[in-house]
């Protein structure tokens, strides 16, 4: 049989994506068949020189769209070395995000949430100030005929979305559909559903695919979430989230109790503080309570309402089941940090008994 290359990928320490190839001498049976591997920590802001490796744990599989069949991509999180630890795997490095999403996610297990993301993203051209199909040092026309649209006056980069959909779907990435978006050269994937872990794994990937189809094209993806000042919209990922006690008969009980929770006292400074790159300061330019977004400073939720932070569809009301949709996160937030606290907020507190001596 011949060699696999298997493309390790991880977070480096601004949660930028780094990746590198390792030789196989066969496609693994499983995750745990992977060897654990290792890359320099000091190149990448997550370990001094003097002591810089840092460790790979394999932990989910994809196929390899741009290789084919039988090559892989590896989804890692980072590790410190601990000889006396199996595998060599010591504890969590501070970016690694993914080991304490991992701890509630298993804590809640029984409860099966599911989290569908609304990735948003802008693509740029190479000069990576000039929004793609946008006139060089001008505008194109006001918003309005951009969102879902068709025709090459409106519609910039199609070529690159369908290409990305396509190298997700042979990777086994669980995308559920694309639409243009608002603003001209803006476009929005979903991801899911998914369940607990997987949802950040599988949004990670799917980054990860866009950005490598995108160099192909020699276009830049930007997870700003306002990219551009001004009368444009900016970029989400709305989160929308259920459990199974929400998607079963009488679930509309539940998801009210959740949203409650949400809007705890100190809750929404809080998720905010956790709903992009930089601890809320990404957020403050986009939360503004125009295009789409409800106010930052406040907790709202409300049936088919996009102004509001969390909405409820029309479906749930009228089925009194289903999910809501968290409208707070933005394009570049961490799906391990986002979906594990709005299950630390909306479901851990039911398993407070079970975990109290």
């Amino acid at each position: 049989m011949g060699k696999v290359q298997a493309e390790y990928i991880w977070l480096g320490g601004g949660k930028e994506l780094r990746c590198k190839t390792k030789t196989l001498d066969e496609v693994p049976a499983s995750v745990e068949d992977l060897p654990v591997w290792n890359y320099d920590g000091s190149s990448t802001g997550q370990a001094p020189g003097e002591d810089s490796e840092v460790l790979l744990k394999p932990c989910a599989i994809f196929n390899d769209p741009f290789r084919g069949a039988p090559h892989i991509l590896v989804m890692c999180s980072c590790h410190l070395p601990d000889p006396d630890a199996p595998k060599g795997l010591g504890a969590p490095i501070p970016t690694n995000t993914r080991s304490a999403a991992e701890e509630i996610f298993t804590k809640i297990k029984e409860t099966e949430p599911w989290f569908g993301i609304e990735q948003e993203y802008t693509l740029f051209e190479a000069d990576g100030t000039t929004p793609f199909g946008w006139p060089k040092g001008g505008m194109p026309g006001p918003q309005g005929p951009y969102y879902c649209s068709v025709g090459a006056e409106n519609a910039f980069g199609r070529p690159i979305v369908e290409a990305h959909y396509s190298a997700c779907i042979f990777a086994g990435v669980t995308i559920a559909g694309i639409n243009g978006e608002v603003m001209p050269g803006q476009w929005e994937y979903q991801i899911g559903p998914c369940t607990g872990i997987d949802s950040g794994d599988h949004v990670w990937m799917s980054r990860y695919i866009l950005l490598r189809v995108c160099e192909q094209f020699g276009v830049i993806v930007s997870w700003d979430p306002k990219p551009i000042p001004g009368d444009w919209n900016g970029a989400g990922c709305h989160t929308n989230f259920s459990t199974k006690a929400m998607r079963e008969k009488g679930g509309y009980d539940k998801i009210i109790e959740a949203l409650e929770r949400l809007g705890a006292p100190g809750k929404q400074e809080e998720h905010i503080a956790a709903y992009d790159a930089s601890g809320g300061e990404d957020n403050k330019r986009r939360l503004t309570g125009l295009h789409e977004t409800a106010g930052i400073e406040k907790f709202t939720y409300g049936v088919a309402n996009r102004g509001c932070s969390a909405r409820i569809p029309r479906m749930t009301e009228k089925e009194k089941k289903g999910y809501f949709e968290d409208r707070r996160p933005a394009s570049n937030m961490d799906p391990y940090i986002v979906t594990s606290k709005i299950c630390e907020t909306c479901v851990l507190p039911d398993f407070a008994q079970v975990d109290s001596p």
